[in-house]
């Protein structure tokens, strides 16, 4: 809130507005106490010299004598100024924010080479082309003109609302070569169509870096997962025969002035890593929610930068701009031989009975009947289970052993409508556009994964071209660690406004 230019006032202000109950009073003084802590610190540049600077000298002995930050410090200029490694830049905002007093970074950015790039007014299609005003603010509100107090940090909106519009409108204004990483490699092509589709930027110019193929040029779009490939000891370990990532050398071998990740909150530890000694360069970090399951969201703070810009979801939907979703969750039992299997079950096992049942099979086949025409997407997390419903259903299966060339293929043959039922794990979780799937039903899923239950929603909220409304379906099994994972599942959704009405299975059943 604080990097977001509010002050405690406006924050307590909001609280007394909305609270039924009085604020309590030592709620209110940690708020101010919290909120002051943003921006006491900062990181400023002298020439070649990166300075930590704060107006309280205290602030500084504190800084100097802590455990966390004395690696990254290299002297003390005077009372109020400390000489930082500039090559340690990261690490010192992870250490700060760590120690409650995150920094306020103004130490700007290498400029990177020249990209001059134009969004165009129509597509190649000759469809119009405009981005929304909420995405030209979200790339305004990052880029912040140039200044230095622009240049890093997270945007945040609905899935389904254009974020790659906002990458899009970014590269417009910074002018740089840019490097964008994604989930896999599907949304690398996805993202290649459209930067060819709106942008005046030539093919020639964006390259394609990933398992499949190895091109660098001034737009490059590559994966987490190519990055994080990795080989250990041996000859193709380091000198002390510990693991390394080849493909690491991608965020030094051009001059990048602009860094996207897509899907933030995906972020994998060694990326981390290697942002921390990036923090020279532009980083725009693009995604649906900041609930990370690892806890890591400081990280994403500190390292990726704060969040710029932030629209609730039901704004965007009340605008017409993501479709309106209905969330059902639909409860079933089990059966007696089931419930004794699963009371003698060790805790790690009960999950997965429970997810599995067969009786979700019976539901799922009847929301099936019940969406006859609408474009279905059944989700889960278990391949045994995703395999049974496809063949029931009989219909296409796609999982991560699925290839790419047959992934794009069943994507492009459910947007053209020759496909109307998709059974997919995880891999259809992120960065995958099918506007015109309008039913979701999610038998399994990764535990209480806040995240993933957002991110399920998303696939079905484009807006539809009928306005008509999306469906979400979550099959849980009654009393049992199912049920329990899916509370916890729905809070995100919730707190965006999303209501879930409980059904019985045997209820619908009988309809």
């Amino acid at each position: 809130a604080a990097a977001g230019g509010m002050n405690a006032q406006q924050i307590v202000d909001m609280l007394i507005q909305y609270s039924k109950y009085a604020i309590p009073s030592n709620i209110v003084t940690d708020i101010r106490e919290y909120i002051n802590r943003y921006g006491r610190i900062k990181l400023v540049r002298d020439g070649d010299e990166l300075l930590l600077k704060s107006e309280d000298a205290a602030l500084i002995t504190e800084v100097i004598h802590h455990k966390r930050t004395q690696p990254y410090l290299l002297g003390q200029i005077d009372r109020n100024t400390l000489l930082v490694d500039s090559a340690r830049r990261g690490h010192i905002k992870q250490a700060l924010i760590h120690i409650g007093f995150p920094a306020e970074d103004l130490a700007g950015y290498t400029d990177g080479s020249a990209l001059p790039l134009k969004l165009r007014p129509e597509t190649l299609l000759g469809k119009s082309f405009e981005p929304r005003g909420y995405q030209y603010a979200a790339a305004a509100a990052f880029y912040a003109g140039g200044a230095p107090s622009g240049g890093s940090g997270v945007v945040v909106l609905p899935c389904g609302a254009g974020k790659t519009i906002v990458g899009l409108a970014t590269m417009a204004d910074v002018q740089k070569a840019t490097l964008i990483l994604t989930p896999n490699t599907v949304a690398v092509r996805q993202w290649i169509q459209e930067i060819i589709d709106k942008t005046d930027i030539p093919p020639e110019m964006v390259g394609e870096y990933t398992g499949e193929r190895k091109d660098i040029a001034p737009i490059t779009v590559s994966t987490y997962q190519i990055l994080t490939y990795r080989r250990s000891g041996g000859e193709h370990g380091d000198e002390n025969g510990q693991e390394y990532f080849p493909h690491f050398s991608l965020f030094t071998s051009y001059d990048w002035g602009l860094i996207i990740y897509d899907e933030v909150h995906l972020l994998p530890a060694p990326v981390f890593r290697v942002t921390a000694e990036i923090q020279a360069r532009r980083r725009l970090g693009l995604t649906a929610t900041l609930v990370r399951e690892d806890g890591r969201e400081a990280d994403v703070f500190s390292l990726i930068g704060p969040k710029k810009y932030d629209v609730p979801w039901r704004e965007l939907e009340q605008q017409g701009w993501i479709a309106t979703a209905e969330c059902h969750e639909i409860r079933v039992g089990l059966s007696e031989d089931e419930q004794m299997t699963y009371a003698m079950a060790e805790l790690r096992e009960k999950y997965r009975i429970a997810a599995e049942t067969p009786a979700k099979l019976n539901v799922t086949r009847h929301l099936v009947e019940r969406h006859q025409g609408d474009q279905i997407l059944i989700i889960g997390q278990y391949l045994e289970q995703l395999k049974a419903l496809a063949d029931e259903l009989e219909a296409p299966l796609l999982t991560g052993r699925t290839p790419t060339g047959q992934r794009e293929k069943l994507y492009d043959q459910f947007r053209r409508g020759d496909i109307k039922r998709l059974v997919v794990s995880k891999v259809a979780n992120f960065a995958i556009d099918l506007p015109d799937a309008n039913v979701a039903i999610q038998v399994s899923g990764t535990f209480g994964s806040r995240q993933e239950e957002a991110q399920r929603l998303g696939r079905i909220l484009r807006p539809k071209s009928d306005g008509g409304l999306a469906y979400f379906y979550s099959v849980v099994t009654r009393d049992t660690r199912d049920q329990e994972f899916s509370a916890n599942r729905q809070l995100f959704l919730t707190e965006q406004g999303y209501r879930y009405i409980i059904e019985d299975a045997e209820e619908l059943l009988a309809i």
